[in-house]
């Protein structure tokens, strides 16, 4: 085990080396437990606020630290725990997977098309093992999990992990996810995983009781003080996370989420290089940010593959629902226009003021990149969960329109991402869920109601009483899509036009450029690209209600209803 490095390091001969970071303590211990009884050991600590102790731990020992007024707390850096966040930490074995797959090297980005998934909602890691050879038939070329690190209780969507290392007991065991895994890549599905390098969840987060550094108690973050991560330690923390997932798991990439809650872009561009020297440069290994800054320096060759676009996602959601509250404010006003420049730049927001977040300027010009440096989605877990009542763009917006859109998001050169369930057209919503108690249950519950006491459908108490209690496991089971009567339509959809992505747009995205986009009319726009071939890809789409003059020479890819006049585009089409 290399110096500074967290985690349990097996030496042979059944000893094992326990580390932690503890400079907020002046003496710890670790605590071996056993069939007849546990025996403490004391920890040697060195001035850098390492303790570190050698002691006869084979693997499948349970194990936890001690700190001086006797709290029993886990390894923050656990593999595995038993007994949940509270619970022991365990010695990991020996990996003896053996991988099927042990020839992938992964796939480019340009072939990414991304199904993101929740693994307890899909049934656990052996379950959603059995489901991806129908999402790979349908053409779906990669799957993103949300974020599997053990948290407190049974059900949570994950962004409230506090052990990253050690994946959630619910979902299954470390060798259930390789095996998943395993499956993925032998049906050529690559496999992304979200991480939280932000913030910690409440429950069973006990790092500031022994590594206060941990955090800058006088930097807020919507979760609390943020991450040091300019401190060596806790920049290994997550280095050495980032690595283990990449490395030991042979995940295919990490989507990291909220990093300007981090505001460290330098961390950002470290982290990345060594993940980038740390996997190979025989692997395809992709990184994606979630920024809200808009950051495009951050984005490119060697450093970020990708950004999730967000203001893809907004300008779509005010055109399809003409909602204009919270954050879609900033997309209310000409939101054709502001399509037309997405089409073109990739972001909306490229320095200019948000008028949600009270004239602060965001984001940075970004016309420059490549398409598939931006992740578009018409619905993700934040953007169906985080509303009240978790409703999907299928019961919000007319069938028609929707179906035009997904038809501009499958046949766009951005990178294009699903919510599972969007593949067969699921109505059944996605909630905010979590398995919290006693006074954090209520809190979580309370707070989410007052969340919502600025919307004009919640400003009445008993509107808000209505919002599903988090913490109530039937708010969980309801989150389960279901499928429609209409899922064979929506799949015959999803399958026809993936097939024309795989055949004319992904081969030939390496080298492509945006050549500019114009507004057609009320809710239509035009938009090209040079591809790498150097070929020119033109879509056209009309999400409006009556038909816009337009001469064009594509082919039409989907409409609904009649076709319009000669000369015209109707209303709810998409050309090509």
């Amino acid at each position: 085990m290399t110096q500074g490095a967290w985690g349990p390091s097996r030496l042979g001969l059944g000893e094992t080396l326990f580390r932690l970071w503890a400079p907020g303590q002046n003496a710890v211990e670790v605590e071996i437990g056993g069939a007849t009884g546990s025996a403490r050991h004391a920890m040697a600590r060195h001035a850098d606020g390492w303790c570190e102790a050698v002691v006869d731990a084979p693997p499948g020992t349970r194990y936890c630290f001690v700190l001086g007024d006797g709290v029993r707390v886990p390894d923050p850096a656990s593999r595995l725990q038993w007994g949940g966040v509270h619970g022991w930490s365990v010695v990991p074995g020996q990996d003896d997977h053996v991988w099927a797959s042990d020839a992938w090297r992964g796939r480019p980005w340009s072939d990414a098309v991304i199904q993101e998934v929740h693994v307890g909602v899909a049934g656990g890691f052996a379950a959603l093992g059995r489901d991806l050879p129908r999402l790979a038939a349908l053409g779906i070329t990669a799957i993103e999990l949300m974020p599997i690190g053990a948290f407190g209780g049974l059900r949570n969507w994950g962004y409230d992990g506090v052990l990253p290392f050690a994946p959630a007991e619910i979902y299954g065991s470390p060798q259930e996810l390789k095996a998943m895994i395993d499956t993925a890549h032998g049906l050529g599905l690559m496999v992304l995983l979200d991480v939280v390098y932000n913030h910690f969840g409440p429950d069973g987060n006990y790092l500031g009781a022994y590594a206060p550094g941990f955090f800058h108690a006088d930097v807020d973050t919507p979760w609390g003080g943020a991450v040091a991560v300019e401190e060596a330690a806790v920049a290994a923390y997550f280095t050495e996370n980032a690595l283990m997932w990449l490395n030991e798991y042979r995940f295919d990439g990490l989507r990291l989420d909220a990093v300007h809650a981090i505001g460290n872009p330098a961390f950002l561009r470290r982290l990345s290089g060594a993940i980038r020297a740390g996997t190979g440069a025989e692997r395809h290994v992709h990184l994606i940010l979630e920024n809200e800054e808009n950051d495009a320096a951050l984005l490119g060759a060697g450093l970020y593959d990708a950004q999730w676009n967000d203001d893809f996602h907004n300008v779509m959601h005010v055109l399809l629902t003409g909602e204009t509250s919270a954050y879609y404010a900033d997309f209310a006003d000409q939101p054709t226009q502001r399509l037309a420049r997405c089409l073109s730049e990739g972001f909306i927001y490229q320095g200019e003021a948000s008028v949600h977040q009270d004239g602060k300027r965001r984001g940075s010009a970004s016309g420059h990149l490549a398409p598939f440096r931006f992740v578009g989605f018409l619905q993700n877990h934040d953007q169906i969960g985080n509303r009240a009542m978790g409703e999907r763009l299928t019961v919000l917006t007319d069938v028609g329109r929707l179906r035009a859109a997904t038809a501009l998001l499958l046949l766009c050169p951005h990178v294009p991402l699903l919510f599972m369930g969007d593949e067969f057209g699921a109505r059944s919503p996605f909630l905010f869920f979590t398995d919290f108690h006693d006074e954090l249950a209520d809190a979580v519950r309370e707070g989410r109601r007052r969340e919502f006491a600025k919307f004009e459908g919640f400003s009445d108490p008993a509107a808000r009483a209505r919002i599903p209690d988090p913490n109530d496991e039937r708010t969980f089971v309801a989150s389960r899509p279901e499928r429609p009567d209409d899922a064979g339509d929506w799949e015959a959809l999803y399958g026809m036009l993936l097939g024309l992505r795989a055949r004319l747009i992904a081969p030939r995205l390496i080298g492509a450029r945006a050549l500019g986009a114009q507004v057609l009319g009320d809710r239509a726009v035009r938009a090209s690209w040079r591809l790498g071939d150097g070929a020119v890809w033109s879509v056209a789409i009309n999400l409006g209600d009556e038909p816009v003059s337009f001469k064009g020479a594509g082919v039409l890819v989907h409409a609904e209803g009649e076709a319009g006049a000669r000369g015209s585009f109707a209303a709810w089409c998409m050309e090509v």
